[in-house]
């Protein structure tokens, strides 16, 4: 009687990444960034100083600046500036206090249910900001908040405290136990935990925060549109008037859109700068 034997399977090895593969990767990775974000750029550049262009011409065959000095000297888009900044401001400010004491629950209260309370904070996110709007913006026409500023902020803050609070969740988790039952133990009270313990250690939390809030705030359309438009005008709003099929203005839509892009392009130098990596991620991560 034969004995039937059986062989372990054998794994196969994976190929050693070389670095012809790495060049490869490189050249895949840049020129995907270069046609995702240096083309759409570059178009819109062209557009901004463009006098006049139509096929089958490739590029401008003359080029101007007075748009970009007109659209910068005109008093409706500096005031629709001036709305989008100081609602961004409003709505960073507010969604942090509120996005405060509801992440320290989040974070360090254990109680049932939670993981479902985590998905209805995230529902704003979840569900299609058109169909958010349109169900807050009828409340607003009732309470006489709709076509004001302060029915903007509400809106917005709407869409803007899911992401604050997973943030600052994040960052409130990484508090030892320890350290606080050591300040109480040493006589420390609520408020001077707060303000020498909790604070400090969840600013990176709040500045991560506070930079997407502001980002989100800034160039936030479909629920300050419903809301506001068209008595409240913000920098996203003037650009869908240019936008507008019935009378596209492509070259000034170009401008703003170089505008609109300023802040979060400063906002993201910033956060690369002072914010740690692993924040981000247990933040934009973690659901």
């Amino acid at each position: 009687m034969s004995v039937i034997t059986i062989e372990p399977a054998i794994t196969p090895r994976r190929r050693a990444f070389t670095p012809e593969d790495r060049i490869f990767v490189s050249i895949g990775l840049y020129g995907t960034l270069t046609l995702a974000i240096a083309l759409p750029l570059a178009l819109m550049f062209l557009w901004s100083i463009a006098d006049g262009w139509s096929p089958p011409l490739v590029v401008p065959k003359d080029y101007t600046t007075a748009r970009w000095a007109g659209i910068l000297g005109d008093a409706s888009l500096i005031r629709a500036a001036i709305n989008s900044i100081v609602i961004a401001i409003v709505v960073t400010f507010l969604t942090a206090a509120i996005a405060l004491p509801t992440a320290w629950a989040m974070a360090r209260f254990p109680f049932r249910l939670k993981r479902l309370v985590e998905i209805f904070i995230l529902a704003p996110i979840i569900i299609p900001g058109l169909v958010v709007a349109v169900g807050i913006g009828q409340v607003f026409l009732l309470f006489g908040l709709a076509y004001s500023v302060t029915g903007v902020i509400l809106v917005q803050i709407v869409g803007t405290l899911p992401l604050m609070i997973r943030l600052m969740t994040a960052a409130l988790e990484t508090i030892p136990d320890d350290l606080i039952h050591a300040a109480r133990s040493l006589g420390a009270g609520t408020v001077g935990i707060v303000l020498h313990i909790i604070l400090p250690l969840a600013v990176p939390g709040l500045l991560a925060g506070g930079l997407m809030s502001f980002i989100g705030s800034f160039e936030e359309f479909d629920k300050s549109f419903i809301v506001g438009a068209p008595v409240v005008e913000t920098l996203p709003i003037k650009l869908y008037m240019y936008l507008d099929p019935y009378s596209m203005q492509l070259p000034l839509a170009s401008i703003v859109s170089f505008i609109l892009l300023l802040p979060a392009l400063i906002v993201f130098i910033i956060a690369g700068r002072i914010l740690r990596d692993d924040l981000m991620a247990a933040g934009m991560g973690k659901i």
